[in-house]
């Protein structure tokens, strides 16, 4: 059981922890506030001070320049401390932000605090649009918590498709060791300041194992000394002791060494600047991973990728980012001057290589393994933060099963959530769901689909139990018409639906979710098109959920098989005003609200 600051962290209450750990750092940030104007004043009654000591300096004579030692040591002691401040002061407000965060998904305001993932939109895919997966106020925004691309990237493909269930399973425990560690997640994200989460896997991950360009063994020592002979030559011209035609050979030998090298140089730099850059944040997660034991097997699997022979895997990040910085700082005025003199360029493409020949071949796996921590410490963070969710049960057969008690949407207040109860099997296929307007069809296949997205995504469910087998969602729920692409709303959905069939011809367990089922045409043709397709569901390997409210639809079980029955939502009607209890009831809706919506 994981300890922090002393305390259980099972046994914490996440409200009244996030709570404290805020407003502690919030305490700090005010202290450091604080001490920055207080250093700032003395700053400024130092170089009114030294201001004073130069004039008797200078211009009476009466004091010795050396006594300007001691003010501008002062001076330098106090920049010094108050770079310090400064960096203190931004790291408790970035970890007092970063609890306010957590306290708004505890209270169930966090719509739009978060990261949307709006870039792994697509609307071809069969359920993300559907279920609210990416975009603001969606499934993503509520559980990632990523530094990185990478990690961001891995989290979002786990919410897209079903893994297997022994790595659901690896997931599950990973989740379980770090959802305590409340501690780890806080130092996470408190690692560093001023960075851009942009590390590309695919592009570090290439450049690393590119073909190595290769420069003459005699290079860098030949660019070293004449580094330094140029150096030295410029000191001597400028300070008249040597005469100007020593530091015009080194530059003539400087000039034909930089033609010589100048596209092999540009090329390895060129690939630097589009796959190196932006790493501090990467470094510094690395090194953190490698100080911790882990017990859980993919999480101790992940500590050993970042185990290779020689230095350890942030030290090697570390010096890789500050040739990076060296990099960029070509840009300085002062570099602009010197660089050709002392193969600024040149030196730096030379060591850019050399680290790839001693560590180019791991860069990759080293990307992927903390982009799998950071994906799995987010669920982690969901884990604790929803402490009344649950994990899973995922059950081994082939066969389409779906059993859940209490079952709760998980982007819905837990204060306005209604439980219900659902089972789908061999027994009970399919559930024909009839209902009043808002009642709450469309809730429920929403309910049903994302839980399953989080059971397979290795995440806790919002339900009491849940037991399913590995299942390939395909929903039909936000269908749209679109003039772009010639599209009718009923011509869409019934691409959707036949991407969902397309999905149960390649031997995968399926769960269907379709809203309105064929709303887009008359009642005759809705029927047998309905008939038709829930046949097709039915010979196949899938359950599932259609929502309706033409009661001849729901009436449909009469036609085909015993495997369907009928489910309704009802609302009660008090003066003018409309009631739901949200409960999932047997049978068909016996009434409409509908004339009661438009009055």
């Amino acid at each position: 059981m994981q300890r922090v600051g002393g305390l259980c962290c099972d046994c914490m209450d996440p409200q009244a922890e996030y709570t404290a750990r805020r407003d502690r750092f919030r305490s700090e940030e005010i202290l450091f506030e604080k001490s920055f104007v207080r250093i700032g004043n003395w700053r400024l009654v130092l170089g009114i001070a030294a201001a004073v000591l130069a004039w008797f300096v200078f211009a009476t004579k009466a004091i010795t320049p050396w006594s300007m030692l001691i003010p501008l040591a002062a001076f330098v002691g106090l920049v010094i401390r108050h770079q310090q401040v400064t960096r203190q002061r931004a790291r408790a407000t970035r970890a007092a932000d970063y609890y306010q965060r957590g306290l708004l998904r505890l209270q169930d305001k966090w719509v739009g605090n978060g990261l949307t993932g709006e870039r792994h939109r697509n609307p071809a895919h069969p359920y993300a649009d559907d279920l609210d997966v990416f975009g603001k106020g969606s499934l993503f925004e509520l559980l990632a918590i990523t530094r990185t691309t990478p990690g961001e990237d891995l989290l979002a493909s786990w919410l897209l498709r079903p893994a297997s269930r022994a790595e659901v399973f690896e997931r599950q425990q990973a989740v379980a060791e770090l959802r305590p560690n409340l501690g780890l997640r806080e130092d996470i994200a408190l690692l560093s300041e001023d960075v851009r989460p942009d590390i590309e896997v695919k592009a570090l991950g290439a450049w690393g194992t590119a073909p190595v360009t290769k420069f003459p063994a005699f290079l860098r020592p030949l660019s070293f000394v004449l580094a330094l002979t140029g150096l030295a030559g410029i000191v001597g011209v400028f300070g008249h002791f040597l005469p100007l035609w020593p530091l015009l050979m080194v530059l003539l030998c400087d000039f034909s060494l930089i033609f010589a090298l100048r596209s092999k140089v540009n090329h390895v730099l060129e690939n630097v600047e589009s796959s190196g850059r932006d790493i501090k944040i990467f470094s510094a997660l690395t090194g953190y991973i490698e100080r911790q034991n882990f017990s859980s097997p993919r999480l101790s699997e992940l500590v050993a990728a970042l185990q290779t022979s020689g230095p350890p895997a942030s030290r090697r990040i570390f010096q890789l980012g500050r040739l990076v910085d060296w990099l960029d700082s070509s840009d300085h005025m002062l570099i602009r001057i010197l660089r050709s003199l002392v193969l600024w360029r040149e030196q730096l493409a030379i060591s850019f290589e050399n680290w790839r020949r001693g560590s180019g071949q791991y860069i990759g796996s080293w990307v992927d393994a903390v982009a799998e921590f950071e994906a799995l410490s987010s669920l982690a963070a969901l884990a604790y933060e929803r402490p009344d969710w649950t994990a899973p049960a995922l059950l081994e057969s082939p066969v389409a099963q779906f059993e859940a008690l209490e079952m709760r949407h998980p982007l819905l207040p837990a204060a306005d959530c209604v439980p219900n109860d659902l089972t789908l099997d061999d027994t009970q296929r399919l559930l024909i769901v009839s209902g009043s307007n808002m009642s709450g069809k469309s809730t429920l296949l929403r309910a049903v689909g994302l839980n399953c997205v989080l059971a397979w995504a290795g995440a806790p469910v919002a339900a009491g139990s849940l037991s399913l087998s590995c299942l390939q969602i395909g929903a039909s729920i936000r269908i749209n018409d679109s003039l772009q692409d010639h599209r009718s709303r009923f011509y869409a959905e019934i691409s959707r639906i036949r991407q969902i069939v397309d999905l149960t011809k390649e031997g995968r367990a399926v769960l269907f979710l379709i809203d309105e089922l064929l709303s887009g045409t008359n009642s005759h043709d809705r029927r047998i098109g309905a008939a038709a397709i829930v046949r097709e569901l039915m010979h196949s390997n899938a359950i599932g959920l259609i929502t309706t409210h033409d009661l001849a639809l729901a009436h449909i079980e009469q036609d085909l098989t015993a495997a369907i029955a009928n489910v309704h939502f009802e609302d009660q009607m008090n003066g003018t005003q409309m009631l739901f209890d949200y409960k999932l009831k047997p049978g068909v809706v016996t009434r409409s609200n509908a004339i009661e919506l438009m009055r």
